[in-house]
Protein backbone atom coordinates (compact mmCIF):
# COMPACT_ATOMS: atom_id res chain seq x y z
CA UNK A 1 0.00 0.00 0.00
CA UNK A 2 1.42 3.36 -1.09
CA UNK A 3 0.42 6.89 -0.16
CA UNK A 4 0.50 8.04 -3.79
CA UNK A 5 0.87 6.22 -7.09
CA UNK A 6 2.01 8.18 -10.14
CA UNK A 7 1.17 6.77 -13.55
CA UNK A 8 3.77 7.93 -16.06
CA UNK A 9 7.39 8.89 -15.41
CA UNK A 10 7.77 11.58 -18.01
CA UNK A 11 8.87 15.02 -16.80
CA UNK A 12 5.58 15.80 -15.01
CA UNK A 13 5.36 12.47 -13.23
CA UNK A 14 9.04 12.54 -12.29
CA UNK A 15 8.77 16.09 -10.92
CA UNK A 16 5.73 15.13 -8.83
CA UNK A 17 7.61 12.11 -7.49
CA UNK A 18 10.57 14.29 -6.50
CA UNK A 19 8.36 16.68 -4.52
CA UNK A 20 6.37 13.91 -2.84
CA UNK A 21 9.52 11.90 -2.21
CA UNK A 22 11.15 14.88 -0.53
CA UNK A 23 8.06 15.24 1.67
CA UNK A 24 8.62 11.66 2.85
CA UNK A 25 5.56 9.94 1.37
CA UNK A 26 5.64 6.37 0.11
CA UNK A 27 5.35 6.77 -3.65
CA UNK A 28 4.95 4.28 -6.48
CA UNK A 29 5.89 5.46 -9.98
CA UNK A 30 4.64 3.30 -12.85
CA UNK A 31 6.08 3.79 -16.33
CA UNK A 32 5.09 1.65 -19.31
CA UNK A 33 8.35 2.19 -21.21
CA UNK A 34 11.53 0.56 -19.93
CA UNK A 35 13.67 3.44 -21.25
CA UNK A 36 13.02 7.17 -21.63
CA UNK A 37 11.84 8.34 -25.05
CA UNK A 38 15.16 9.08 -26.82
CA UNK A 39 14.06 12.02 -28.99
CA UNK A 40 13.24 15.65 -28.12
CA UNK A 41 9.63 16.73 -27.70
CA UNK A 42 9.03 19.73 -25.40
CA UNK A 43 11.83 22.32 -25.54
CA UNK A 44 10.85 25.33 -23.38
CA UNK A 45 10.46 26.14 -19.69
CA UNK A 46 10.25 29.46 -17.88
CA UNK A 47 11.72 30.92 -14.68
CA UNK A 48 8.95 29.50 -12.51
CA UNK A 49 9.99 25.96 -13.43
CA UNK A 50 13.65 26.62 -12.57
CA UNK A 51 12.42 27.91 -9.21
CA UNK A 52 10.71 24.55 -8.70
CA UNK A 53 13.99 22.76 -9.53
CA UNK A 54 15.53 25.01 -6.89
CA UNK A 55 12.94 23.74 -4.38
CA UNK A 56 14.07 20.13 -4.86
CA UNK A 57 17.80 20.96 -5.04
CA UNK A 58 18.16 20.10 -8.73
CA UNK A 59 18.73 23.49 -10.36
CA UNK A 60 22.52 23.17 -10.17
CA UNK A 61 22.26 19.80 -11.93
CA UNK A 62 19.73 20.78 -14.60
CA UNK A 63 20.77 24.33 -15.53
CA UNK A 64 24.10 23.40 -17.18
CA UNK A 65 22.11 21.45 -19.79
CA UNK A 66 19.75 24.33 -20.55
CA UNK A 67 20.11 27.52 -22.58
CA UNK A 68 18.68 30.74 -21.21
CA UNK A 69 17.57 33.02 -24.02
CA UNK A 70 16.28 36.51 -24.67
CA UNK A 71 12.63 35.72 -25.39
CA UNK A 72 10.23 35.44 -28.31
CA UNK A 73 10.03 37.47 -31.51
CA UNK A 74 7.01 37.56 -33.82
CA UNK A 75 7.80 38.69 -37.38
CA UNK A 76 5.12 39.84 -39.82
CA UNK A 77 4.42 39.00 -43.43
CA UNK A 78 6.57 41.98 -44.48
CA UNK A 79 9.50 40.62 -42.39
CA UNK A 80 9.19 43.46 -39.92
CA UNK A 81 8.91 42.91 -36.16
CA UNK A 82 5.33 42.52 -34.93
CA UNK A 83 6.04 42.10 -31.25
CA UNK A 84 8.99 41.27 -29.04
CA UNK A 85 8.25 39.32 -25.87
CA UNK A 86 11.59 39.29 -24.17
CA UNK A 87 13.75 40.31 -21.26
CA UNK A 88 16.94 41.44 -22.94
CA UNK A 89 18.42 44.22 -20.80
CA UNK A 90 15.55 44.03 -18.32
CA UNK A 91 15.57 43.04 -14.62
CA UNK A 92 14.85 39.45 -13.63
CA UNK A 93 12.35 39.84 -10.79
CA UNK A 94 11.88 36.09 -10.36
CA UNK A 95 15.58 35.36 -10.01
CA UNK A 96 15.99 33.34 -13.20
CA UNK A 97 15.81 34.05 -16.91
CA UNK A 98 12.34 34.22 -18.39
CA UNK A 99 13.01 31.58 -21.05
CA UNK A 100 15.05 28.37 -21.04
CA UNK A 101 15.41 25.81 -23.80
CA UNK A 102 16.45 22.23 -23.16
CA UNK A 103 16.76 18.73 -24.62
CA UNK A 104 13.95 16.65 -23.17
CA UNK A 105 15.79 13.30 -22.87
CA UNK A 106 18.44 15.04 -20.73
CA UNK A 107 15.83 16.73 -18.53
CA UNK A 108 13.95 13.46 -18.02
CA UNK A 109 17.19 11.71 -17.11
CA UNK A 110 17.99 14.33 -14.46
CA UNK A 111 14.51 14.13 -12.92
CA UNK A 112 14.41 10.32 -12.95
CA UNK A 113 17.95 9.88 -11.65
CA UNK A 114 17.16 12.20 -8.74
CA UNK A 115 14.49 9.79 -7.51
CA UNK A 116 17.24 7.42 -6.35
CA UNK A 117 17.74 9.87 -3.46
CA UNK A 118 14.52 8.67 -1.87
CA UNK A 119 14.19 5.21 -0.33
CA UNK A 120 10.46 5.90 -0.06
CA UNK A 121 9.99 6.15 -3.86
CA UNK A 122 9.63 2.94 -5.90
CA UNK A 123 10.05 3.37 -9.66
CA UNK A 124 8.69 0.52 -11.79
CA UNK A 125 9.84 0.89 -15.39
CA UNK A 126 8.53 -1.37 -18.14
CA UNK A 127 5.34 -1.74 -16.11
CA UNK A 128 1.91 -1.10 -17.56
CA UNK A 129 -1.30 -0.16 -15.79
CA UNK A 130 -4.13 -2.28 -17.19
CA UNK A 131 -6.90 -1.51 -14.70
CA UNK A 132 -7.72 0.61 -11.68
CA UNK A 133 -10.55 0.38 -9.18
CA UNK A 134 -11.41 3.14 -6.72
CA UNK A 135 -13.07 2.99 -3.34
CA UNK A 136 -13.80 5.93 -1.07
CA UNK A 137 -10.44 5.60 0.66
CA UNK A 138 -8.03 4.08 -1.87
CA UNK A 139 -7.31 2.96 -5.43
CA UNK A 140 -6.29 -0.55 -6.48
CA UNK A 141 -4.01 -0.76 -9.52
CA UNK A 142 -3.62 -3.84 -11.68
CA UNK A 143 -0.15 -3.85 -13.24
CA UNK A 144 1.76 -6.00 -15.72
CA UNK A 145 5.54 -6.32 -15.92
CA UNK A 146 7.28 -8.90 -18.17
CA UNK A 147 3.98 -10.74 -18.52
CA UNK A 148 3.41 -11.03 -14.77
CA UNK A 149 0.25 -9.46 -13.39
CA UNK A 150 0.04 -8.07 -9.86
CA UNK A 151 -1.82 -5.43 -7.85
CA UNK A 152 -0.79 -2.45 -5.77
CA UNK A 153 -2.81 -0.03 -3.68
CA UNK A 154 -2.54 3.71 -3.13
CA UNK A 155 -4.53 6.28 -1.25
CA UNK A 156 -4.30 8.68 -4.20
CA UNK A 157 -3.28 8.38 -7.84
CA UNK A 158 -1.86 11.06 -10.15
CA UNK A 159 -2.22 10.21 -13.84
CA UNK A 160 0.64 11.79 -15.80
CA UNK A 161 0.30 9.40 -18.73
CA UNK A 162 0.19 11.90 -21.56
CA UNK A 163 -2.18 13.24 -24.18
CA UNK A 164 -3.55 9.78 -24.97
CA UNK A 165 -4.00 9.03 -21.26
CA UNK A 166 -5.37 5.55 -20.65
CA UNK A 167 -6.39 6.63 -17.15
CA UNK A 168 -8.46 9.52 -18.50
CA UNK A 169 -10.16 7.17 -20.95
CA UNK A 170 -10.77 4.54 -18.26
CA UNK A 171 -12.39 7.19 -16.06
CA UNK A 172 -14.62 8.31 -18.92
CA UNK A 173 -13.42 11.92 -18.70
CA UNK A 174 -14.18 13.97 -21.81
CA UNK A 175 -12.05 16.74 -23.29
CA UNK A 176 -13.34 20.25 -23.87
CA UNK A 177 -12.21 21.19 -27.37
CA UNK A 178 -11.22 24.87 -27.56
CA UNK A 179 -11.54 24.76 -31.34
CA UNK A 180 -7.96 24.93 -32.48
CA UNK A 181 -6.30 22.24 -34.58
CA UNK A 182 -3.52 22.91 -37.07
CA UNK A 183 -1.04 20.48 -38.70
CA UNK A 184 2.66 21.28 -38.28
CA UNK A 185 5.91 19.58 -39.17
CA UNK A 186 8.43 19.61 -36.31
CA UNK A 187 12.09 19.16 -37.22
CA UNK A 188 14.94 18.86 -34.72
CA UNK A 189 18.52 19.21 -35.91
CA UNK A 190 22.07 19.52 -34.67
CA UNK A 191 23.42 22.65 -36.36
CA UNK A 192 27.09 23.62 -36.42
CA UNK A 193 26.68 27.29 -37.27
CA UNK A 194 24.23 30.20 -37.27
CA UNK A 195 20.76 29.98 -38.74
CA UNK A 196 20.13 32.21 -41.76
CA UNK A 197 17.19 34.57 -41.23
CA UNK A 198 15.77 36.94 -43.84
CA UNK A 199 16.51 40.63 -43.16
CA UNK A 200 14.17 41.68 -40.34
CA UNK A 201 13.16 45.32 -39.98
CA UNK A 202 13.01 47.06 -36.60
CA UNK A 203 14.81 44.32 -34.71
CA UNK A 204 15.56 45.62 -31.19
CA UNK A 205 19.18 46.80 -31.02
CA UNK A 206 20.13 44.72 -27.99
CA UNK A 207 18.72 41.43 -29.33
CA UNK A 208 20.75 38.60 -30.82
CA UNK A 209 18.35 36.84 -33.17
CA UNK A 210 20.32 33.60 -32.74
CA UNK A 211 19.26 33.70 -29.05
CA UNK A 212 15.55 34.24 -29.75
CA UNK A 213 12.61 31.98 -30.44
CA UNK A 214 11.50 33.49 -33.76
CA UNK A 215 7.93 33.12 -35.03
CA UNK A 216 7.78 33.94 -38.75
CA UNK A 217 4.13 34.86 -39.40
CA UNK A 218 4.65 34.44 -43.11
CA UNK A 219 1.53 33.51 -45.15
CA UNK A 220 3.80 31.60 -47.54
CA UNK A 221 4.52 29.18 -44.67
CA UNK A 222 4.32 30.13 -40.99
CA UNK A 223 7.36 28.84 -39.15
CA UNK A 224 9.03 28.97 -35.75
CA UNK A 225 12.78 28.70 -35.25
CA UNK A 226 13.79 27.74 -31.71
CA UNK A 227 17.27 27.83 -30.15
CA UNK A 228 17.94 24.67 -28.15
CA UNK A 229 20.73 23.82 -25.77
CA UNK A 230 24.17 23.48 -27.33
CA UNK A 231 23.90 23.11 -31.10
CA UNK A 232 20.33 21.85 -31.06
CA UNK A 233 17.77 23.77 -33.13
CA UNK A 234 14.10 23.21 -33.79
CA UNK A 235 11.87 24.25 -36.67
CA UNK A 236 8.09 24.11 -36.50
CA UNK A 237 6.68 24.51 -40.00
CA UNK A 238 2.96 24.79 -40.72
CA UNK A 239 1.61 22.33 -43.28
CA UNK A 240 -0.50 23.86 -46.00
CA UNK A 241 -3.90 22.53 -47.09
CA UNK A 242 -3.45 19.45 -49.23
CA UNK A 243 0.04 18.57 -47.98
CA UNK A 244 0.35 14.97 -46.81
CA UNK A 245 1.83 14.35 -43.36
CA UNK A 246 3.87 11.30 -44.36
CA UNK A 247 5.15 12.89 -47.54
CA UNK A 248 6.29 16.05 -45.74
CA UNK A 249 8.37 13.93 -43.33
CA UNK A 250 10.37 12.43 -46.18
CA UNK A 251 14.07 13.42 -45.97
CA UNK A 252 14.12 15.20 -49.33
CA UNK A 253 11.13 17.37 -48.39
CA UNK A 254 12.57 18.14 -44.96
CA UNK A 255 15.90 19.12 -46.54
CA UNK A 256 14.14 21.41 -49.02
CA UNK A 257 12.17 23.13 -46.25
CA UNK A 258 15.28 23.75 -44.13
CA UNK A 259 17.58 24.77 -46.98
CA UNK A 260 16.80 28.55 -46.78
CA UNK A 261 17.62 28.49 -43.05
CA UNK A 262 20.84 26.48 -43.27
CA UNK A 263 22.81 27.91 -46.15
CA UNK A 264 26.14 26.03 -46.25
CA UNK A 265 25.86 25.23 -42.54
CA UNK A 266 26.76 21.63 -41.52
CA UNK A 267 23.83 19.97 -39.77
CA UNK A 268 22.26 16.64 -38.92
CA UNK A 269 18.51 15.98 -38.79
CA UNK A 270 17.63 14.32 -35.49
CA UNK A 271 13.89 13.96 -35.98
CA UNK A 272 11.07 15.04 -38.26
CA UNK A 273 7.48 14.42 -37.17
CA UNK A 274 4.05 15.88 -37.88
CA UNK A 275 1.74 17.02 -35.08
CA UNK A 276 -1.70 18.45 -34.67
CA UNK A 277 -1.45 21.47 -32.39
CA UNK A 278 -4.51 21.35 -30.12
CA UNK A 279 -6.26 23.38 -27.46
CA UNK A 280 -7.94 20.81 -25.17
CA UNK A 281 -8.87 20.73 -21.46
CA UNK A 282 -10.29 17.80 -19.46
CA UNK A 283 -13.76 18.44 -18.10
CA UNK A 284 -12.87 16.71 -14.81
CA UNK A 285 -9.42 16.76 -13.29
CA UNK A 286 -10.40 14.67 -10.28
CA UNK A 287 -12.47 11.48 -10.19
CA UNK A 288 -12.60 10.10 -6.67
CA UNK A 289 -9.01 9.72 -5.52
CA UNK A 290 -7.56 9.90 -9.04
CA UNK A 291 -6.18 13.15 -10.48
CA UNK A 292 -5.21 14.04 -14.04
CA UNK A 293 -2.08 16.14 -14.58
CA UNK A 294 0.02 17.38 -17.47
CA UNK A 295 -1.03 16.43 -21.00
CA UNK A 296 -3.56 13.99 -19.57
CA UNK A 297 -5.49 17.03 -18.30
CA UNK A 298 -4.78 19.62 -21.00
CA UNK A 299 -3.00 20.21 -24.31
CA UNK A 300 -1.71 23.65 -25.23
CA UNK A 301 -0.65 25.00 -28.63
CA UNK A 302 3.12 25.60 -28.39
CA UNK A 303 3.21 29.25 -29.45
CA UNK A 304 4.29 30.50 -26.01
CA UNK A 305 6.05 27.34 -24.84
CA UNK A 306 3.82 26.74 -21.81
CA UNK A 307 2.75 23.10 -22.30
CA UNK A 308 5.23 21.44 -19.94
CA UNK A 309 5.10 24.44 -17.60
CA UNK A 310 1.38 23.76 -17.12
CA UNK A 311 2.12 20.16 -16.20
CA UNK A 312 4.80 21.15 -13.69
CA UNK A 313 2.38 23.61 -12.06
CA UNK A 314 -0.14 20.76 -11.79
CA UNK A 315 2.40 18.49 -10.12
CA UNK A 316 3.43 21.05 -7.51
CA UNK A 317 -0.12 22.22 -6.81
CA UNK A 318 -1.11 18.64 -6.02
CA UNK A 319 2.02 17.72 -4.07
CA UNK A 320 1.73 20.31 -1.28
CA UNK A 321 -2.02 19.83 -0.96
CA UNK A 322 -1.69 16.04 -0.79
CA UNK A 323 0.96 16.55 1.89
CA UNK A 324 -1.50 18.46 4.08
CA UNK A 325 -4.32 15.96 3.53
CA UNK A 326 -2.18 12.85 4.08
CA UNK A 327 -0.89 14.36 7.33
CA UNK A 328 -4.49 14.68 8.48
CA UNK A 329 -4.19 18.46 8.81
CA UNK A 330 -6.58 19.38 6.01
CA UNK A 331 -9.81 17.72 4.89
CA UNK A 332 -9.93 15.79 1.63
CA UNK A 333 -12.05 18.62 0.19
CA UNK A 334 -8.87 20.74 0.01
CA UNK A 335 -7.95 18.66 -3.04
CA UNK A 336 -11.01 19.96 -4.87
CA UNK A 337 -9.19 23.30 -5.13
CA UNK A 338 -6.78 21.62 -7.58
CA UNK A 339 -9.08 21.98 -10.58
CA UNK A 340 -10.60 25.17 -9.18
CA UNK A 341 -7.17 26.80 -9.37
CA UNK A 342 -5.53 25.09 -12.29
CA UNK A 343 -8.37 24.88 -14.84
CA UNK A 344 -8.95 28.64 -15.31
CA UNK A 345 -5.20 29.21 -15.14
CA UNK A 346 -4.60 26.74 -17.97
CA UNK A 347 -7.53 28.01 -20.04
CA UNK A 348 -6.29 31.59 -19.87
CA UNK A 349 -2.91 30.63 -21.32
CA UNK A 350 -4.40 28.22 -23.87
CA UNK A 351 -6.77 30.95 -25.05
CA UNK A 352 -3.82 33.33 -25.46
CA UNK A 353 -1.91 30.64 -27.38
CA UNK A 354 -4.96 29.88 -29.55
CA UNK A 355 -5.41 33.57 -30.32
CA UNK A 356 -1.75 33.80 -31.28
CA UNK A 357 -2.03 30.62 -33.31
CA UNK A 358 -4.94 31.98 -35.28
CA UNK A 359 -3.06 35.09 -36.33
CA UNK A 360 0.19 33.17 -36.88
CA UNK A 361 -1.52 30.62 -39.15
CA UNK A 362 -3.04 33.16 -41.57
CA UNK A 363 -2.30 32.10 -45.14
CA UNK A 364 -4.11 34.91 -46.97
CA UNK A 365 -1.65 37.74 -47.80
CA UNK A 366 -4.24 40.53 -47.51
CA UNK A 367 -5.50 39.29 -44.16
CA UNK A 368 -1.90 38.89 -42.98
CA UNK A 369 -1.14 42.52 -43.89
CA UNK A 370 -4.21 43.70 -41.95
CA UNK A 371 -3.15 41.51 -39.01
CA UNK A 372 0.34 43.03 -39.01
CA UNK A 373 -1.06 46.55 -38.82
CA UNK A 374 -3.50 45.60 -36.06
CA UNK A 375 -0.87 43.90 -33.87
CA UNK A 376 1.60 46.74 -34.24
CA UNK A 377 -1.08 49.19 -33.20
CA UNK A 378 -1.89 47.09 -30.13
CA UNK A 379 1.80 47.01 -29.24
CA UNK A 380 1.95 50.80 -29.44
CA UNK A 381 -1.03 51.02 -27.07
CA UNK A 382 0.55 48.48 -24.66
CA UNK A 383 -2.42 46.15 -25.08
CA UNK A 384 -0.35 42.96 -25.42
CA UNK A 385 1.92 41.16 -22.93
CA UNK A 386 5.55 42.25 -23.18
CA UNK A 387 7.00 38.96 -21.91
CA UNK A 388 5.72 35.39 -21.84
CA UNK A 389 5.64 35.68 -18.03
CA UNK A 390 2.92 38.32 -18.35
CA UNK A 391 0.61 35.67 -19.82
CA UNK A 392 0.37 33.85 -16.49
CA UNK A 393 -2.70 35.05 -14.58
CA UNK A 394 -3.06 35.04 -10.80
CA UNK A 395 -4.90 32.28 -8.97
CA UNK A 396 -8.30 33.91 -8.50
CA UNK A 397 -10.30 31.10 -6.87
CA UNK A 398 -9.23 28.41 -4.46
CA UNK A 399 -6.77 28.64 -1.60
CA UNK A 400 -6.17 32.40 -1.63
CA UNK A 401 -7.23 35.33 0.53
CA UNK A 402 -9.10 36.81 -2.41
CA UNK A 403 -10.02 40.07 -0.69
CA UNK A 404 -6.38 41.15 -0.33
CA UNK A 405 -4.14 42.94 -2.83
CA UNK A 406 -2.11 40.78 -5.23
CA UNK A 407 -3.64 37.56 -3.89
CA UNK A 408 -2.85 34.66 -6.22
CA UNK A 409 0.01 36.40 -8.06
CA UNK A 410 3.40 34.76 -8.55
CA UNK A 411 5.77 36.24 -6.01
CA UNK A 412 9.14 37.67 -6.95
CA UNK A 413 12.45 36.05 -6.02
CA UNK A 414 15.00 38.86 -5.74
CA UNK A 415 18.59 38.63 -4.61
CA UNK A 416 18.89 39.53 -0.94
CA UNK A 417 21.74 40.09 1.48
CA UNK A 418 21.76 38.30 4.80
CA UNK A 419 24.75 38.55 7.13
CA UNK A 420 26.88 39.87 4.27
CA UNK A 421 26.01 37.04 1.87
CA UNK A 422 24.08 37.64 -1.37
CA UNK A 423 21.60 34.86 -2.14
CA UNK A 424 18.25 34.30 -3.83
CA UNK A 425 15.24 34.76 -1.56
CA UNK A 426 14.21 31.09 -1.54
CA UNK A 427 17.67 30.09 -0.34
CA UNK A 428 17.40 32.19 2.83
CA UNK A 429 13.72 31.71 3.73
CA UNK A 430 12.84 28.28 5.04
CA UNK A 431 9.41 26.75 5.45
CA UNK A 432 6.79 25.60 3.01
CA UNK A 433 4.68 28.63 3.92
CA UNK A 434 6.54 31.91 4.28
CA UNK A 435 5.44 35.15 5.89
CA UNK A 436 7.46 38.23 4.95
CA UNK A 437 6.87 41.25 7.16
CA UNK A 438 8.18 44.77 6.60
CA UNK A 439 8.51 45.60 10.28
CA UNK A 440 10.97 45.60 13.16
CA UNK A 441 8.97 42.92 14.93
CA UNK A 442 5.63 41.12 15.07
CA UNK A 443 3.11 42.31 17.60
CA UNK A 444 2.53 40.02 20.56
CA UNK A 445 -0.96 39.06 19.37
CA UNK A 446 0.25 38.25 15.84
CA UNK A 447 3.18 36.27 17.22
CA UNK A 448 0.73 34.25 19.31
CA UNK A 449 -1.42 33.50 16.25
CA UNK A 450 1.63 32.58 14.19
CA UNK A 451 2.92 30.24 16.91
CA UNK A 452 -0.42 28.45 16.96
CA UNK A 453 -0.23 27.98 13.16
CA UNK A 454 3.37 26.77 13.36
CA UNK A 455 2.26 23.90 15.55
CA UNK A 456 0.28 22.61 12.55
CA UNK A 457 2.12 23.61 9.37
CA UNK A 458 5.66 24.48 8.31
CA UNK A 459 5.49 28.28 8.22
CA UNK A 460 8.36 30.70 8.77
CA UNK A 461 8.22 34.44 9.39
CA UNK A 462 11.01 36.66 8.09
CA UNK A 463 11.35 40.32 8.97
CA UNK A 464 12.56 42.37 6.03
CA UNK A 465 14.70 44.42 8.42
CA UNK A 466 16.90 41.28 8.60
CA UNK A 467 17.34 41.25 4.81
CA UNK A 468 18.88 43.87 2.56
CA UNK A 469 16.57 44.04 -0.45
CA UNK A 470 14.77 47.08 -1.82
CA UNK A 471 12.74 44.94 -4.24
CA UNK A 472 10.76 43.31 -1.40
CA UNK A 473 9.92 46.62 0.25
CA UNK A 474 8.94 48.07 -3.13
CA UNK A 475 6.69 45.10 -3.86
CA UNK A 476 4.89 45.49 -0.52
CA UNK A 477 4.55 49.24 -1.01
CA UNK A 478 2.97 48.63 -4.43
CA UNK A 479 0.55 46.23 -2.74
CA UNK A 480 -0.20 48.81 -0.04
CA UNK A 481 0.75 46.19 2.54
CA UNK A 482 3.25 45.48 5.29
CA UNK A 483 3.12 41.67 5.04
CA UNK A 484 2.75 38.96 2.39
CA UNK A 485 1.99 35.29 3.02
CA UNK A 486 3.36 32.90 0.37
CA UNK A 487 2.07 29.45 -0.52
CA UNK A 488 4.46 26.51 -1.00
CA UNK A 489 4.26 27.00 -4.79
CA UNK A 490 5.43 30.65 -4.51
CA UNK A 491 2.02 32.13 -5.28
CA UNK A 492 0.74 34.82 -2.93
CA UNK A 493 -1.88 33.56 -0.49
CA UNK A 494 -2.63 37.11 0.61
CA UNK A 495 -1.29 40.42 1.86
CA UNK A 496 -2.00 42.43 4.99
CA UNK A 497 -1.29 45.61 6.85
CA UNK A 498 0.09 45.33 10.37
CA UNK A 499 -3.41 45.66 11.79
CA UNK A 500 -4.98 43.07 9.44
CA UNK A 501 -2.23 40.43 9.70
CA UNK A 502 -4.11 38.49 12.35
CA UNK A 503 -7.12 38.32 10.03
CA UNK A 504 -4.91 37.01 7.21
CA UNK A 505 -3.49 34.25 9.42
CA UNK A 506 -7.00 33.32 10.54
CA UNK A 507 -8.16 33.18 6.92
CA UNK A 508 -5.37 30.72 6.14
CA UNK A 509 -6.25 28.56 9.13
CA UNK A 510 -9.94 28.54 8.25
CA UNK A 511 -9.23 27.51 4.65
CA UNK A 512 -6.69 24.81 5.53
CA UNK A 513 -8.14 23.10 8.57
CA UNK A 514 -11.42 21.44 9.48
CA UNK A 515 -11.19 23.14 12.87
CA UNK A 516 -8.97 26.20 13.10
CA UNK A 517 -6.02 25.92 15.51
CA UNK A 518 -6.36 29.66 16.04
CA UNK A 519 -9.83 29.56 17.54
CA UNK A 520 -8.68 29.21 21.14
CA UNK A 521 -5.96 31.80 20.62
CA UNK A 522 -8.43 34.30 19.17
CA UNK A 523 -10.86 33.64 22.00
CA UNK A 524 -8.12 34.28 24.56
CA UNK A 525 -7.45 37.66 22.96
Amino acid sequence: MYDIAIIGCGPVGALAANFLGKQGWKVLVVEREANPYPLPRAVHLDHEMVRLFQDIDLHHTILPDMRDTEGHLHVGADHGVLRYMGTSGKPRPFGWSNDYFFYQPELEDHLRSALSRFENVDVKLGTELIDLHSTQSSVTLTLVCDGDKYTAGAKYVIACDGARSQVRKALGVKLDDLQFEEPWLVVDAEVDGPVTFPPIANLPDDCDIQQLSVMMCDPNRPATVVPGRGNHRRWELMLKPGEDDDAMMEPDNVAALLKPWLQDVPHKIVRAATYRFHGLVAEQWRVGNVFLAGDAAHQTPPFFGQGMCHGFRDAVNLSWKLDLVLKGLSPDSLLDTYQTERDPHVRAVINAAVDAGRYICMLDPEQAAQRDAMIREKVKRNELPTTAADLIPPVRNGLVASGTTKAGARFIQPWVELDGERKLLDDVTDGQWRLLVNSQRLSKSNQTLLSALQQQIDIQATLLTDLECDALSTWLADADAQAVLLRPDHYVFGTATESSLGELLSTLANQLFSSSPLTSQEAAQ
